[in-house]
């Protein structure tokens, strides 16, 4: 017996009815070899963090642009927290901590420089919905691995796909990625616009916070003890009713004091722009667009959804670099 078959083996032994197992997987677009000492969603989970756009995540935005301070979360540290949220939670409800690893860190490999901005800058420029959930998919089906994908497991694809707050993953293990993201963003982003001076403890709601607690680390502490005390035995994510509209009325708050806030948000209007204009730019000039993404149109990928994997790609400070390079007036140097 390998280590990968003791390791699924276990699973059966240690794991909750409701969980996924590793040898059950629905598979990979491209069958490959099994590993003679990891599961397949262990190898998923490693292929990930190796993964060019994991590591592009460290300078995208989480709330705020380009922030003047070293402890302000970025995409990227962002994943990490939703990934240790959702692996204590997994571990206690017995449900497969690999699988929710895995969903948990590749769930933003698809989010555009900028944020949220970088989404609604998009989907203007296409005139339909530019959704970086789907766009974290064609990450790992098309876009790493010179258009090779990383060939992920299905399940992890379907976490991906999922994590949004109203849809609904197929997993045990997606759907508790699906809640550890809305747990981490509301608790961290407070912790955020506390640091920036835009909000105090004493602001927030008393209705939420008499309920979930009175700093950071307490409520997300009462959070995941709520979450797992009410999802196990069952085969879906759930919390008490006191908590759950808690947090949901925190999450309202935070849309309407922060993410939509004149002080936080003051640069997005611009940062929208130079989106819109690089879109526009590499729709007139395809030409310009890197090799890897000529070959994929020449594959047949439609052009107006290469530029959009070049833009979503990119970088905050690699965004505004391309802008610089391509609108502002360069000096003359002789050459």
């Amino acid at each position: 017996m390998t280590i990968r078959e003791q390791f699924e083996k276990e699973e059966h032994e240690r794991l909750c009815d409701f969980a996924a197992f590793s040898d059950e997987s629905r598979g990979r677009e491209r069958p490959e070899v099994e590993s003679d000492i990891r599961t397949v969603f262990q190898r998923d989970r490693d292929r990930i963090i190796h993964c060019k756009s994991f590591r592009r995540l460290k300078h995208k935005t989480q709330v705020f642009l380009s922030p003047y301070g070293d402890h302000y979360r970025t995409r990227l540290t962002h994943t990490l927290e939703v990934s240790q949220i959702a692996r204590t939670i997994a571990k206690a409800v017995r449900a497969n901590e690999d699988l929710t690893e895995a969903i948990a860190l590749g769930h933003d490999l698809g989010h555009t420089p900028f944020g949220h901005a970088g989404e609604r800058a998009l989907s203007a420029a296409l005139g339909r919905p530019f959704l970086h959930s789907e766009q974290s998919v064609r990450v790992a089906e098309r876009l790493e691995k010179n258009g090779k994908g990383l060939n992920l497991t299905w399940e992890v694809r379907d976490g991906f796909r999922n994590h949004r707050t109203s849809a609904k993953p197929a997993t045990l293990e997606g759907d508790i990625v699906r809640v550890s993201d809305k747990i981490a963003y509301i608790n961290h982003d407070i912790d955020d616009g506390i640091r920036a001076g835009l909000m105090s403890e004493d602001f927030l709601p008393a209705e939420c916070t008499d309920i979930l607690g009175h700093n950071t680390r307490d409520r997300i502490n009462t959070i995941i003890l709520d979450t797992v005390e009410n999802t196990i035995g069952k085969p879906r994510v759930a919390m008490s009713q006191p908590v759950e509209t808690a947090l949901l009325r925190l999450r309202t708050f935070m849309f309407n004091e922060l993410y939509r806030n004149p002080v936080a948000k003051g640069e997005e209007g611009k940062a929208e722009e130079i989106v819109k204009m690089l879109f526009r730019y590499y729709m007139d000039h395809a030409d310009q667009l890197p090799a890897e993404y000529l070959t994929m149109m020449e594959e047949g990928d439609p052009q107006d959804v290469v530029v959009c994997d070049y833009i979503a790609g990119m970088t905050d400070n690699y965004a505004v670099m391309k802008f610089q390079e391509v609108f502002l007036p360069h000096s003359w140097q002789k050459m």
